[in-house]
């Protein structure tokens, strides 16, 4: 087991690693579009990227519903493996939306011998859910 401060320090070490190993910059955050971001999760169990709506459920349902509409789009062009969750519940209990992509091998972010096979993950999946967003951004938020 970890002490919270050496779990603090091994992810911190992780994602410093993971900006070195890949720098560029991600969107993220900075979408544009309200409540709507592309996240990266690495914990003890499990790594994805995922594309989350975080807004009021009118603007949620708004997104969702052209999401929907470009769902084989995003399938058949970009990945394959998405999935779409219409009502997730975060850790501490918040609805939101969204679809993801998980690792489908167990990892930890503890486990340095793990670090490189999630990079790459990290890598070409947001790198193919961010051409999506950017070839696709006008219709979503039209």
């Amino acid at each position: 087991m970890f002490s919270k401060e050496e779990s603090r320090l091994l992810r911190q070490e992780f994602w410093t690693s993971f900006g070195k190993s890949f720098p560029r910059k991600w969107i993220l955050y900075d979408t544009k579009l309200k409540g709507f971001s592309f996240k990266f999760h690495f914990d003890n169990k499990t790594a994805l990227v995922a594309l989350d709506l975080e807004d009021d459920l009118e603007n949620r349902i708004k997104y969702w519903e052209k999401l929907e509409a470009l769902k084989s789009i995003l399938i058949d062009d970009f990945l394959p493996d998405a999935i779409f969750d219409e009502t997730y519940f975060l850790d501490n209990e918040k609805e939101i939306s969204r679809i993801y992509i998980p690792l489908e091998q167990k990892v930890s972010i503890h486990n340095k011998n793990s670090w490189r096979e999630v990079m790459m993950f990290f890598n070409k999946k947001m790198s193919l859910f961010e051409a999506f967003f950017e070839e696709y951004k006008d219709v979503i938020d039209a």
